[in-house]
């Protein structure tokens, strides 16, 4: 097989990135975006890598029926959605299924997984956009970037957004045109426009333009058209001159706006700033936070590690005797002392800025009988921090994760299903570590896409279920 064969070939299965898999005549195993089971097509090959092979589809000979219509017009070239042609009750057993698999392929755990938990809406469910802005033929670009790559895709309007995406795409590019600005070009580190993010909270908005220059020629004009885009709007200006992939630099401004806004959740008032960590589908994320509150009770002490804003802390504060909440963002542990102070908690909350790695131990050294929440980003929960919780002898865990790899790699070095040999972590022939798994369930926090978000719960084997 070599690049630009022409093939014919029928999909089996999905793979956890939501292509389709199909195998050639001569073996080779062949990903195809948007291909889905039982379907057949003529494909071209793009990539050849032994005897694995990446395709695209030429013609869909034989559509599925739980096949849709995409609802975004760059669908297949952004990078941001996989699954908007196949069903929604399929999106979920999908998510189900690469759950379960990553679990049994990397942990080597045969676990019961839930039916993943439906998102109340399919669409338009996101609160938070982030956009790049670059440049195309000498013409500025502002969209969403292809999978794997830092090419651009150019995009009027997502359908996971509200209808105010649009208006501030169009705001962006007529900002740039009138005011003679660029958009950023990686390679030659020109242009002063690269990034633009917006956060959402119930009507209000948090707009964060990210530059390459402090300072902005005609920015009372992107004011004049924002104020036609969103009703109540902050505005900040964040500057970023490094040759980096990372969004935020370090210098935040406040040109307009109070900056921060107070919003309400389950009783609780909570502040959000531009950096602050949202989970951005609002309904799923109360359907998981009230899932991980009932492995607490009343009495117990909760420490609440990676706790962003501290919103979830301080629910299991309300509810607790009390609650830790660890957290390595300044700005985020602000919010997190505002919200423990408008919420009158007082000493049943503390905020403590930091690692995690660096102040887990202290917090178990006060409190030995604590539940410890674990809401890690997507690289999932530092070695040092499993084996603190091993050491320490932690009698319950709740572990909340975005990726089903890094997930299944904790949770198999906790219950001992994955075992360090020669500097590698390795299948043991048999758990054998500390903690069994009571429940994994996953959460639809992200529709139309390949992502996941899983709660398990784990406890010390003499007080648990064993789940392996």
């Amino acid at each position: 097989m070599e690049k630009n064969d022409i093939l014919k070939v029928t999909c089996s299965a999905l793979g956890t990135q939501g292509e389709g898999i199909a195998r050639s005549e001569d073996g080779t195993v062949l990903f195809i975006p948007c291909l889905l089971p039982g379907e057949r097509a003529q494909v071209r090959v793009l990539k050849v890598k032994g005897n694995i092979a990446y395709a695209r589809i030429e013609d869909l000979l034989t559509p599925a029926e739980m096949r849709v219509r995409p609802k975004c017009a760059v669908f297949g070239k952004c990078g941001g959605c996989q699954l908007q042609h196949l069903k929604y009750h399929m999106q979920l057993k999908f998510k189900t299924g690469v759950v379960k698999d990553a679990l049994r392929k990397i942990a080597g755990l045969d676990l019961p997984v839930a039916a993943c938990e439906r998102s109340e809406k399919e669409y338009a469910y996101r609160n938070k956009l982030q956009l790049p802005v670059g440049q195309r033929g000498g013409e500025n670009v502002v969209g969403f970037f292809a999978e794997r790559s830092h090419r651009i895709v150019p995009t009027q309007a997502c359908p996971l957004h509200a209808d105010w995406a649009e208006g501030l795409v169009r705001a962006l590019l007529g900002f740039m045109e009138k005011c003679g600005l660029d958009g950023y070009d990686e390679e030659t580190g020109q242009g002063q426009i690269r990034h633009i993010v917006v956060r959402e909270l119930r009507k209000k908005y948090i707009v964060t333009l990210v530059t390459t220059v402090p300072e902005l020629k005609g920015i009372d004009y992107f004011f004049f058209l924002l104020d036609k885009v969103f009703p109540e709007y902050s505005f900040w200006l964040n500057v970023n001159d490094k040759p980096t992939n990372v969004i935020f630099g370090e210098e935040f401004r406040l040109l307009k706006g109070p900056g921060f806004y107070d919003c309400q959740d389950g009783g609780l008032t909570y502040e959000v700033g531009p950096r602050t960590f949202v989970q951005v589908n609002e309904n799923v994320r109360g359907k998981l936070y009230d899932r991980a509150l009932s492995f607490a009770d009343e009495g117990d002490t909760v420490i609440d590690c990676y706790a962003g804003g501290g919103l979830l802390t301080a629910k299991f504060a309300k509810k607790c005797r009390k609650a830790y909440g660890i957290e390595i963002v300044p700005e985020a542990h602000d919010c997190a002392e505002k919200l423990k102070t408008d919420n009158a908690l007082g000493e049943r909350m503390e905020n403590l800025c930091g690692k995690v790695e660096d102040l887990l131990a202290g917090v178990l050294e006060r409190e030995p009988d604590a539940l410890v929440v674990l809401d890690p980003p997507r690289a999932g929960v530092a070695r040092g921090v499993l084996e603190l919780l091993i050491r320490k002898n932690v009698g319950r865990i709740v572990m909340i994760s975005c990726d089903p790899a890094t997930l299944a790699r904790d949770v198999g070095i906790l219950t001992g299903a994955l075992i360090e040999k020669d500097g590698a972590l390795v299948k043991a022939e048999a758990p054998a570590g500390p903690y069994s798994v009571t429940c994994v369930e996953p959460f639809d926090m992200f529709p139309q896409t390949k992502h996941v978000e899983t709660l398990v719960f784990l406890s010390k084997k003499s007080e648990g279920i064993v789940g392996s």
